[in-house]
């Protein structure tokens, strides 16, 4: 049995999204069956992939099997894929996802494979953010029935405030990994030395970088939000609710501070429920 295989089998896109008790799947219940459905499938392609990106297998061995995704990406679009993405294959045909845009995932994974990314410049950043979390946006507004006028730049804002939040939140996890996504630029203008990933999360002035980090998620939220107003009420649902819960997180972190030890900041669970049932019900 392949690994693609493996990581497609057993529990549904919807269980592991339910089993993970990710945001996402809360934001995603709001949807109607058929929506739902697809960006389960989308979430399952993307926790396969990042769970080979992230995994403890050589390089060369992750690689190899992100590249047998990128075959198996070729074969749902030409109309012949294996039986574990048959249902991929039917959302990709239902809401006519762009090929590229999966790619752009896989390549974003890519570069987590090859080496670990550490102290990026700001261009590399921007185009890790756009591959790993603005690509899945694109992907998302099409089942969201957005139009690209208000679709396109509501995914290249809202994926880069998500994902630079995931940055500022999981800092010492990354690190962990040996893996650094602030970028080089703001922490040389904070004097932060650039050392072993340890060392550099550590450092006393990390918080000058954090915050820099902190206002571009900032003013991406607010260029979502905006767009988010121009867009039909009742197609903006699930993207208001993901806005909604990691600004909160942003919020958090930023009352929290940057000096380590630092705490994990999470939404609690019944601010999380408010959160949908208000634009549930919007």
């Amino acid at each position: 049995m392949t690994g693609i295989q493996n990581a497609m089998q057993g529990a549904t896109p919807a269980a592991r999204s339910a089993a993970s008790g990710s945001s996402f799947h809360a934001a995603m219940r709001v949807l109607p069956a058929s929506q739902r459905q697809a960006m389960f499938e989308i979430y399952a392609f993307c926790r396969a992939v990042d769970d080979i990106a992230d995994g403890d297998a050589p390089r060369a061995e992750r690689l190899a099997g992100l590249q047998a995704w990128r075959r198996e990406i070729a074969a749902c679009y030409a109309g012949a894929p294996s039986s574990s993405l048959a249902d991929l294959a039917a959302q990709i045909e239902r809401f006519q996802l762009r090929r590229d845009d999966f790619l752009a995932v896989i390549d974003g994974m890519e570069m987590d494979a090859m080496e670990d990314i550490r102290a990026p410049d700001d261009a590399t950043l921007d185009l890790y953010c756009d591959r790993v979390a603005s690509a899945v946006g694109r992907l998302a507004v099409r089942v969201f029935g957005l139009d690209d006028d208000c679709g396109l730049p509501l995914a290249h804002h809202l994926g880069r405030a998500l994902q630079l939040t995931n940055i500022l939140r999981d800092i010492d996890e990354d690190a962990a990994r040996g893996r650094v996504y602030l970028p080089g630029p703001a922490l040389a203008a904070a004097g932060v030395t650039l050392d072993t990933p340890a060392q550099i999360v550590a450092h006393p002035a990390i918080g000058a970088a954090c915050a820099a980090v902190a206002r571009e998620a900032q003013a991406h939220y607010d260029r979502a939000r905006a767009i988010m107003d121009r867009c039909p009420p009742g197609r903006a649902r699930s993207p208001r609710i993901m806005a909604d819960v990691y600004h909160g997180i942003l919020t958090r972190l930023q009352a929290r501070g940057w000096s380590a030890p630092r705490t994990k900041v999470r939404v609690p669970r019944a601010r999380l429920l408010w959160i949908v049932l208000r634009h549930a019900m919007a």
